[in-house]
C-alpha cells in the first residue's frame, strides 16, 4: 500500500505518491476513467492538474462526481494578472463539476518579471489569497521547472506564506551544486515551517533528443522504463526528505511508480547512486 504523509500544515494525509493529471489531456475518456479509479483503488488520494493540461480537468469530471470527496484535489493557474487568475479558478470549478478544491498553485513561476507581477496589486496572487478567502479553494502554492526555481520558490516564500511548493527533485539535476544548495535551502525551510515539498520529474532520465521525439511522446520528459531504474529513481527522491512524488504523465510506468514507492528499498547507497547513474548516461541537465 501507498504510505501516507500529513501534507504540510493542511492536516491532510495524503499518498506519497500524488496522480499527475499532465496525461489525461491526451487520452480518451475510457482510459482517463480506468486509471483514476485504479490510482485508488491502489491508495492514491491526491491528485494534481492544471488549466493549462489540455482537457485534463475536464476528463477528472466523471470520476470526481463520484469520489470528490476521498481526493484532495489540486490544480494550477498559469495566469500572472489578478483578473486572469480569477478567471481561470471559476473555469476550473467548472471544468471539474466541483464546488471548491483543497489546493490552487501558480503555475511555472521562474521568471523575474512574471514573479513581480504576481505579486503586485494587480498580480495573480490576490486572487487566490480571495479565492481562499471565500472557501472556494483551502490552500494556495507555487510550482515551477529548471535550475532557477528553488531560489524563485524562497524568494516567493519571502513575500507569501505558500502552503506547498512543487519543484523537479532527481539524481540528474541535483548534481548541479548550485541547485542543489539552493533545494536544500528551500527544503529546510519548507520544513521549519510546515509547507508541503512536491517533487517533479524523479523518474526523468533526461531531455528526448529531437523535438519530434517529443512531440509523440507522452511526457515532455524521457523517463526511466525499467523497474529496477524507477526502484532507485523513487528511493533516492524519498531520501531527500518529507516529499510528496508527482506521477509522469507517461501512464505506461504507473503501475511500476506505485509498485517502487510501496515498497522498502535498502540498496540506496552513494556508491550504487553513482553506478546506476553512470550506467543509464543520467546528465545535469536542465529539464
Amino acid at each position: 500500500m501507498i504510505p501516507q504523509l500529513q501534507f504540510g500544515r493542511t492536516g491532510h494525509l495524503s499518498s506519497r505518491l500524488i496522480f499527475g493529471a499532465a496525461g489525461l489531456g491526451s487520452c480518451e475518456q475510457p482510459f482517463a476513467d480506468e486509471i483514476l479509479n485504479f490510482a485508488l483503488a491502489q491508495g492514491v488520494n491526491h491528485i494534481d492538474t492544471a488549466a493549462s493540461y489540455g482537457d485534463a480537468e475536464e476528463k477528472m469530471a466523471p470520476f470526481l462526481s463520484n469520489h470528490r470527496s476521498e481526493i484532495f484535489l489540486a490544480t494550477k493557474t498559469g495566469d500572472r494578472s489578478y483578473q486572469g487568475a480569477r478567471d481561470s479558478i471559476r473555469r476550473s470549478l467548472e471544468r471539474m463539476g466541483v464546488d471548491s478544491f483543497e489546493l490552487i498553485q501558480l503555475h511555472n513561476l521562474t521568471l523575474r518579471d512574471e514573479w513581480e507581477l504576481v505579486h503586485s496589486d494587480q498580480g495573480a496572487l490576490r486572487a487566490l489569497v480571495e479565492a481562499k478567502e471565500e472557501g472556494i479553494v483551502k490552500y494556495v502554492g507555487v510550482t515551477g521547472h529548471g535550475f532557477d526555481v528553488a531560489r524563485r520558490h524562497l524568494d516567493s516564500l519571502g513575500e507569501y506564506d505558500y502552503d506547498s511548493v512543487l519543484f523537479p527533485y532527481n539524481f540528474a539535476m541535483l548534481q548541479n551544486e548550485r541547485y542543489r544548495d539552493d533545494v536544500e535551502q528551500l527544503i529546510a525551510t519548507c520544513k521549519e515551517r510546515s509547507i508541503a515539498v512536491q517533487a517533479i520529474k524523479t523518474v526523468a532520465k533526461g531531455n528526448w533528443p529531437t523535438e519530434e521525439v517529443k512531440a509523440k511522446s507522452f511526457s515532455w520528459y524521457e523517463p526511466l522504463m525499467e523497474q529496477p531504474d524507477i526502484d532507485l529513481a523513487v528511493a533516492f527522491a524519498l531520501s531527500g526528505g518529507d516529499l510528496f512524488i508527482n506521477s509522469s504523465s507517461d501512464y505506461r510506468i504507473f503501475r511500476s511508480t506505485i509498485d517502487a514507492i510501496s515498497r522498502q528499498h535498502d540498496q540506496l547507497t552513494n556508491s550504487n547512486l553513482k553506478e546506476w547513474s553512470a550506467k543509464l548516461g543520467l546528465e545535469v541537465l536542465n529539464f
